[in-house]
Order: C-alpha cells, then structure tokens, then sequence
C-alpha cells in the first residue's frame, strides 16, 4: 500500500475538500472524459448542454460548503489549486449571467446554474454519501454522455468504475512497488526493527521511488510554505465569515493579544496551548471563508497539523527544512494508514475522521521530530486519534464554522498533548493503532447519517442559525 504524502497534503481552496475541491476537481475530470474519453459518439452529434445533480451529503450541505460554486467553476475549467479565490466571485457572475460555460480547450457550453445544478436529497448515490452526475446533452436535450463521480474525503475523487474496483481489493491485494509498503501500523513497526529506519526514513524510502530527493525536498517546502502562508494571513484577517451565521473572526485578536503578553513577559500558564489555538482558527478561518488552505487531511481539519508544526517551530526551535520534512513525511505515513484502513471522510465516518485523524498525524509528526522511536511515534498516533474517536460532524448551517473552527484548535492542543504522553514512555502501550483505526471504521459504519455532515442532528439542529 503506498499513498503519497502529496496526496493527503493537497494545495486547493476552502471551505471544505470534500464538498468544494472534490467536486470542482470531479466537474474537470468530466470535461476531459467529453473530450477525450471512450464512449459511444453518435454521428453528428454534439455536446450543446452540462448539467449536473449533487446527492447525499453533497446535496444537504452543498451550499453552506460552496459545492454548487465549486462545480460550476469546475465546469467552467478551473482547478482548486490553480483558481485565483480573489477572482471567482467575477467568474461565477460571468457564467450565471451568460448562462453558459467557456472552459479553455473546449466550445462553449449553455449551462444555467438555476436550472442545470440540481441538489437531489431524495436519491442518494450507492457508492458513497458524497456523490454527483455530471451529464452532456446535444442541442435537442438528448443525453450523450453520464458519469457518476465520488467525493471521498480529502479532495480525492473517484469514478463510479475506480470505486467499485477499490471496494473489491482486499488485503491480499499485491504490495506496491516501493521499498517499505506497509498497510498497517504492525507491518509499518516491522519493517522499521528489521531496516532500522524512522518512520520518515522509510516513508522518504517510498516517495523517492517516483521522484527524486531534490523534487521531493522541493515539493515539501511548498506544502509547508503554503500552510505556513495560510496561518500568516488567517492571523491577519478581520471581520464576519460569510454564509450567514455571523461568526467573527477571532484568531487575529488572540493572537494580537499574546504576542502583547509575551513582550510584557507576562507569566502564563496555558501560553502554548493558546499559541496552538491561535494557529488553527487562523487556518480554519480562511478556510471557512474560501481562501487558499492544504488538507492535512482534509479542508475541515486542515488547522491541526500546521498549528503544531507552527507551535515546534516556535517553542522547539525546530526550524531546519529537515525537521519540516520529516514531519509532513511521519504525518503523512498515519494518515495514508488510517485513509486506506478506515476514513478520512466527515460524510462517511463523521468528524473523528476528519480531526481525529489529523491529530493523529500532528501527534506523530510531532513525536518523530522530537527524537520519538517508531514505537513512540505509533503510541502518539493512537493516543491522538483514541480520543477522537465517536465524534460527529454536524456542522451548524452546513458551514464549515461551528463546531469546525475551534474544533481544530482542541485537537491540536490534544495531538501534542498525545506526542508528549507518548514521549514519555517506551512505546509499549495497551491499544494497538490498528485497533483503534479498526474501532473508528466500525464505529462509523454504526453513526447515523443525520452526524456525518448532513446538518440533520447535533449542533446543526440544537443551535439557532442566527
């Protein structure tokens, strides 16, 4: 089994990867398989119209996470982490105006957002609770072409064909063909004692098999700027998030207030804690309001780790590109387990999926970086996600906001809280980290649909939207 750390750590936009990079990137790969993909092509005939219906989860909280945006930007041709969020506003307005679609490489083709984008609640796809039908029409309204595309957490996305192929691999399924292709935390421990390697030294091992070590180093930087460019400008932002709920940013005034703290040496007790607070809500803030974000492991739960990378940098002086690295690479190893034995999908086992997973990854990114062995690392990981595990995704409003934001900001005080506890033992703990993926899957597939990320129960029905 082998996932790459690019693959978790994805450059897009908010508010969510599930709901908004997922379908804008499925809207793309629609428009390639119109130009060139393998289906029957009538005679004469002509793609004239696009139409598309969301289903499940994405047709519940489609609006409040921006995913109707997100496919008509994707059908117009833009990519999440290519599209200028300063310029989508003037996008859509262009197309809901012209009532049409002009992506580069292609005609023009007539679609009208109010009538061409449909949010069906009364049919759920089988194959995933984040699932949408893109659909090609000639001139006189006849279907030419229909795909079905699934969103499954983490802005991957995946067709109809692709999902019923991984549903029916099994454990048995051949290893990938890297050096250290371990499916689970017991054979990631394994061939840890038997290389001797760290974690990221393996999970390095794996990576340099596509590309080499100046691309890998290259790319890393580039999350990490990117996440680290998210933090700095969420600090700076000002004023009410939008979608209605009239929720204002705060990470700007916490974090004004320490930095005042900390020049007047004022003692404070929770100052770590409230350090790590004050970067997540930065990240989960210009997430919720669209901005440029990295899923680490998704849009939902992309404060979490680099809240704690930011936190190492500042109270660990950890600061050389290799501590950077081996973190993203130790993060990334747990989270491709945890992604490819269970979830990582608010929509499919709820937000322990989300957040808990992504605390899992800061806790042993943190371990790691801080001298942790591979069994410490572990022990970290399972701490982190143990105590995630059961969690809901009811967002209020279907906006990324409430709980989310601060959500973030808890499990990242919780990710070094777990490095710490597991620093200081010998990596011999009770619950094995299999297990605990095991408990939460199970424990997803047991949730009830009105807690992953429909808006139908929890906070999202308790708590006035005004």
């Amino acid at each position: 089994m082998f996932l790459s750390v690019f693959e978790l750590y994805k450059i897009g936009i908010g508010p969510s990867s599930s709901h908004t990079m997922g379908p804008m990137s499925a809207a793309v790969r629609f428009l390639h398989e119109i130009q060139k993909g393998d289906w029957p092509r009538p005679a004469g005939a002509e793609v004239k119209r696009l139409s598309a219906s969301l289903h499940g989860s994405l047709a519940y909280t489609g609006v409040g996470h921006g995913t109707d945006r997100a496919v008509i930007l994707g059908l117009a041709g833009h990519e999440p982490d290519r599209v200028d969020p300063d310029a989508i506003e003037g996008v859509l307005s262009l197309i809901k105006a012209n009532r049409s679609v002009s992506p580069p490489g292609h005609p023009s083709y007539d679609f009208d957002p109010d009538s061409d984008l449909v949010m069906d609640r009364e049919n759920p796809l089988p194959g995933h609770a984040n699932g949408m039908t893109f659909n090609a029409h000639d001139s006189d309204g006849r279907m030419l072409l229909r795909r079905i595309y699934y969103s499954i957490g983490g802005g991957f996305v995946v067709s109809e064909d692709e999902l019923e192929k991984a549903k029916a691999a099994t454990a048995k399924t051949k290893p990938s063909d890297v050096p250290y292709p371990f499916r689970s935390a017991d054979e990631m421990l394994k061939m840890a004692k038997k290389s001797g390697l760290s974690i990221a030294a393996m999970k390095r091992a794996n990576e340099e098999v596509g590309r080499s070590r100046e691309q890998l180093d290259a790319e890393l930087d580039a999350v990490w700027e990117a996440m680290d460019g998210c933090i700095e400008r969420g600090l700076r932002g000002e004023g009410i998030l939008p979608g209605g709920l009239k929720i204002k940013r705060r990470a700007r005034q916490v974090h004004d207030k320490l930095e005042a703290d900390w020049q007047s040496n004022k003692p404070n007790p929770m100052l770590a804690n409230d350090w790590l607070a004050a970067y997540a809500m930065a990240v989960n803030e210009e997430n919720a309001a669209g901005g440029r974000v990295v899923t680490a492991p998704t849009n939902g739960a992309a404060g979490v780790v680099p809240a704690v990378m930011k936190y190492m940098t500042r109270f660990h002086e950890l600061t050389r590109p290799e501590d950077i690295r081996n973190f993203l690479l130790t993060s990334a190893a747990i989270g491709g387990l945890i992604k490819h034995n269970a979830s990582i999908s608010g929509a499919e086992v709820g937000c322990q999926g989300e957040v808990g997973s992504a605390a899992a990854m800061a806790a042993a990114g943190l371990a790691e970086v801080l001298g942790g062995t591979p069994e410490q690392v572990e022990n970290a990981a399972e701490i982190a996600l143990e105590h995630h595990l059961g969690m809901t995704c009811d967002p209020v409003a279907g906006l990324v906001q409430v709980p989310c934001i601060e959500r973030n900001a808890l499990a990242a005080v919780k990710a070094v809280t777990a490095a710490s506890l597991a620093l200081k033992g010998d990596g011999t703990h009770f619950v094995p980290l299999d297990a605990c993926v095991e408990t939460m899957r199970q424990t997803g597939l047991d949730m009830s649909h009105k807690y992953k990320e429909t808006s139908l129960g929890g906070l999202a029905v308790n708590v006035p939207e005004c």
